[in-house]
């Protein structure tokens, strides 16, 4: 149905179909609802995702690292149209002289990332493997007063990334370049980096590797969080369960799934409604344009058969004259409504892309098409018949005389 197609092309990329799975058991004093409530921490390792992946239901499980570091652009950097970009306001004197953040560094597996939310903006993604390229967020561009518009700004840049270790009193950085190759909106983990497991995990196990009173934040997990994508959108329920039984924490937009199928059930029956209505004023029209026409060529049929035409001749040529109009307009019919899925879908996917959703492809199979162009022409042969047999059976010397 319409309905599934949707929903399949929005689950496409992760954004509903996708769950996302915390180093951390499940509160057990949590209501069912969208969003999770993690309970005491709990190590998510390979023999977990291992686990996930072995789940009905289950189509892909991405691991994500995430750790703190800081970051040093070109301060400032230029963009296109000749300004400078610099830190906004909100940091010390000193890292808006240096342009330096302190952000979240998210690394994941790019080889699998069609199953992450994540929307391209300018650039490209990291190499799968690469150590030193990096994607940077939204996030990281509002930090410089820079939205959308200036997207294709950072990309080419080299940034320096450090990061901390305490030993006791003072703060080290292990630094590294990376180049800014991609401009990304992305909800696999809250960050504003992105880059591949590579680059993530030398920093992370720094990081990490410091007093554990003072690391930052970084948990001692070897992943710090899973997305898991669901085959169906109807299994997200299912397979989020079986990860809860598992014991980890989980966040899914089940509540949304069931909003959006709703709404979109709505208009599937409207449209159904719709399209009904259609059909049947586009069999009244070919049959009212075929009687209008048994009227007007009333002494042409009596000539014919005066000629020599039987019936069924006569009834073979305004059934021709049917299927040939309902073939136009099959035609023309399918044409219209591919040009109308394709604007749509364009204003459908400006939406999206607002909202860092995956973008969406209208689809049309060329069985959908016969089906459309042979249904019109099949519907204005059985809309027709009735004014041919009036035509057939139209006597010839009544029809000479008028």
């Amino acid at each position: 149905t319409a309905r599934t197609r949707v929903l399949d092309q929005l689950s496409r990329g992760g954004p509903l179909a996708g769950i996302e799975v915390a180093a951390a058991a499940p509160d057990p004093t949590q209501v069912d609802n969208d969003n999770a409530r993690p309970g005491e921490p709990r190590d998510l390792d390979d023999d977990a995702l291992q686990e996930m992946a072995a789940l009905a239901g289950v189509r892909s499980v991405v691991p994500i690292e995430t750790t703190r570091v800081v970051v040093v652009p070109p301060d400032p950097f230029p963009l296109p149209d000749g300004r400078a970009a610099r830190l906004a306001g909100g940091a010390s004197r000193r890292d808006q002289q240096r342009g330096a953040t302190f952000e979240t560094l998210v690394g994941t597996d790019l080889l699998r990332a069609d199953d992450l939310p994540i929307t391209l903006l300018a650039g490209r993604l990291p190499q799968p493997s690469s150590p030193v390229e990096v994607a940077v967020t939204t996030t990281w561009l509002a930090r410089f007063g820079l939205d959308r518009a200036d997207a294709a700004a950072p990309v080419g840049l080299e940034v320096e990334i450090g990061a901390p270790r305490a030993f006791g009193d003072r703060v080290r950085a292990r630094w590294a370049r990376a180049l800014v190759v991609g401009v990304v909106a992305q909800q696999a983990a809250p960050g504003a980096l992105l880059g591949s497991l590579e680059l993530v995990r030398p920093s992370r196990t720094w990081t990490a590797s410091g007093p554990p009173d003072q690391r930052f934040d970084i948990p001692t997990s070897p992943y710090s969080a899973a997305f898991v994508v669901a085959r169906e959108l109807d299994q997200v329920s299912e397979v989020r369960n079986q990860i809860t039984d598992i014991g980890y924490s989980t966040r899914a937009p089940e509540n949304l799934i069931a909003t959006v199928q709703r709404y979109l059930h709505v208009v599937e029956i409207v449209l159904s409604g719709i399209g009904l209505i259609s059909l049947v004023i586009a069999a009244l029209g070919v049959t009212n344009t075929l009687l209008a026409a048994v009227r007007e060529r009333r002494r042409e049929i009596g000539v014919l058969k005066a000629i020599g035409a039987r019936d069924r001749d006569v009834l073979r040529l305004f059934l021709l004259e049917a299927g040939v109009l309902g073939l136009v307009g099959g035609v023309v019919g399918t044409l219209g409504g591919l040009a109308t899925a394709a604007l749509v879908a364009t204003a459908v996917n400006r939406y999206l892309e607002s909202q860092s959703l995956q973008q969406i492809e209208p689809q049309l199979s060329w069985g959908v098409v016969v089906i459309g162009v042979v249904g019109a022409a099949v519907l204005a042969l059985v809309a027709g018949a009735m004014p041919a047999q009036r035509a057939a059976r139209l006597p010839a010397r009544e029809a000479v005389d008028e």
